[in-house]
């Protein structure tokens, strides 16, 4: 099937298509196909039709939405730029993984799930990284997750499994991209950093201003940041650091993950905010790589919106999806009037099959409407209950994610673990509510069906009960997210299909010289489109 789908006659296909493309260019004096200076890749991962629906949705339905104007970031993109639809399996499997994914973006060639840098065979490509390097370019990698998380270690990285992160963080020195800026500084540090009385604490609680703990997840005394500033990096760990950082730089501004979505819209409020936001990480990243004859190239990933998906979270899921919005936004503001760059929006993949439904309950009264069809006092009566754009208020209005109300709850002590404080808990937080007894619903275990022993997912005796479709919920420790998700579902008419990935094609949308613009306009897969951006990179 892989063969024939995109088979060498296909891929010269494609390549024809470039020149053909290319010649025209010349005679027309436009740029050149292929021979952009800079490329900008956006993935927002987790990010399928869905969730781009629920952005476009907020931003034109919203009685008061935050989008003043109501247009997001991607209709900026749609003003002169292209769309394409891509395919996301892997060389094995029908549904992906990030890891997978990411790799056949960064060296377009079928990856397998859960492996880094490494094709289906495990044989290690050249990634987009190592080319741009290889070119003369710099090279930056900038997530809201953790450096050392899937999508950008694939970026940089070739590994057996995703899982290896203190394997992956050496990769990522390896790779001398100039700019890395995440979270995830627990992989970089010796494990004797977890003694408070060593020299390495004391150092990593002053570099970072005790702003987030410090817990080495290594098994070894390799101080990785040490071996950065021996390379000539400049170490950052807070805002204020990183708006001074020039040349090579990596930032850690977490030891594990950055702030989720609600929590860096409240940072946005604050000009004190000391872990720097998407936004202003991608601000200097462009910054600092910006004036480099030679270009570059820069993956930015909106990691989030997969982590809310997984969750299913809808509230958490729009802060993500505008924190990927105001990023967007910043990059097409600094790429506006360049003829040099690309800049190219997709996503790994999509999770949890999202969408908003109508439903049986709470069907609107009878109505009188003033158009003529109705005169004579004639009303109107819907079968069903379409929905109130209200919906989308009450969920920007979420002031903690579903993780974090669970979280809070189990740091309460036992006896206090019950139902009713569950439900105040959700009522807090949320403008979706919650009763008593749908709080002990989603408080109900049951034993493992799946019960796999050291399983780092399914190695759990006991278990939230899920009744139906419970083999789709595989990480089973925070099944209680996706319980409250279908407890709230009505009065969000909101549905989730899966706590997973789904094989749902995701959008490219694409903005730079118009010549180079028609072969990302098409049906692709990731692989064809990960070889449309080497193509981008110039000769």
């Amino acid at each position: 099937m892989v063969g024939s789908l995109f088979s060498p006659v296909r891929m010269g296909a494609v390549i024809l298509s470039f020149a053909l493309t290319s010649c025209a260019a010349l005679q027309s004096g436009k740029p050149v196909e292929g021979k952009v200076k800079n490329v900008v890749l956006i993935i927002g991962d987790g990010m399928g039709p869905q969730q781009v629906g629920l952005l476009l949705s907020y931003a034109r339905q919203a009685p008061h939405g935050v989008l003043a104007d109501r247009t997001t970031a991607l209709d900026r993109m749609m003003g002169t730029g292209r769309m394409g639809i891509s395919l996301t399996y892997t060389g094995d499997s029908l549904v992906t993984d990030s890891a997978a994914s990411a790799t056949q973006l960064a060296t377009g060639v079928f990856a397998r799930s859960e492996m880094l840098g490494l094709d289906v065979d495990g044989n290690v490509p050249e990634n987009i990284v190592e080319k741009a390097r290889r070119l003369g370019k710099m090279t930056g990698l900038v997530s809201d997750t953790r450096i050392t998380h899937a999508t950008p270690a694939a970026f940089a990285a070739h590994q057996t499994h995703r899982s290896q992160e203190n394997d992956i963080a050496e990769d990522l020195l390896a790779s001398n991209a100039d700019v890395m800026l995440s979270g995830g500084l627990n992989y970089w540090i010796p494990e004797q950093a977890n003694d408070p009385a060593s020299e390495v604490h004391k150092q990593l609680k002053e570099w970072t201003g005790n702003s987030f703990r410090i817990k080495s997840a290594r098994k070894d005394r390799k101080n990785l940041l040490a071996m950065a500033r021996q390379k000539g990096y400049t170490l950052v760990f807070d805002k204020a650091q990183l708006q001074q950082a020039k040349g090579k730089t990596i930032g850690l501004f977490a030891g594990s993950a950055m702030a989720d979505g609600i929590e860096e819209t409240r940072l946005r409020q604050d000009e004190r905010h000391v872990e720097p936001t998407l936004r202003e990480m991608s601000a200097q990243a462009l910054k600092i790589l910006e004036n480099h004859p030679q270009g570059f190239f820069l993956m930015i990933e909106a990691g989030q919106i997969d982590w809310a998906s997984h969750r299913n979270d809808t509230g958490l899921l729009l802060h993500e999806m505008l924190r990927f919005n105001d990023t967007l936004d910043y990059v097409l503001d600094w790429a506006a009037g360049r003829e040099d760059t690309l800049v190219i929006v997709t996503a790994d993949h999509e999770t949890g099959g999202f969408g908003f439904s109508y439903s049986a309950a709470d069907i609107p009264p009878p109505a009188r409407l003033p158009g003529a069809a109705f005169a004579g006092g004639k009303t109107f009566q819907s079968n069903f209950n379409y929905g109130s754009p209200e919906i989308l208020d009450r969920l920007y209005a979420q002031q903690k994610s579903y993780h974090e109300i669970f979280l809070e709850f189990d740091r309460l002590p036992d006896e206090e673990r019950t139902p009713l404080q569950l439900a105040e808990l959700v009522n807090r937080f949320t403008r979706f509510g919650i009763t008593e007894a749908e709080a002990r619903r989603i408080l109900a275990t049951e034993a493992n069906p799946y019960y796999r022993e050291g399983h780092v997912s399914l190695g759990e005796k006991t278990v939230p009960k899920i009744d139906a479709n419970d083999a789709f919920f595989v990480y089973q420790k925070e099944n209680r997210e996706n319980l409250l998700a279908k407890a709230v579902a009505t009065k969000q008419h909101t549905v989730w299909a899966t706590g997973t990935h789904t094989g749902t094609p995701v959008f490219t949308f694409v903005k730079g010289p118009e010549s180079l613009l028609p072969p990302f306009a098409k049906i692709l897969h990731h692989t064809e489109l990960g070889r449309l951006l080497w193509g981008a990179l110039q000769e």
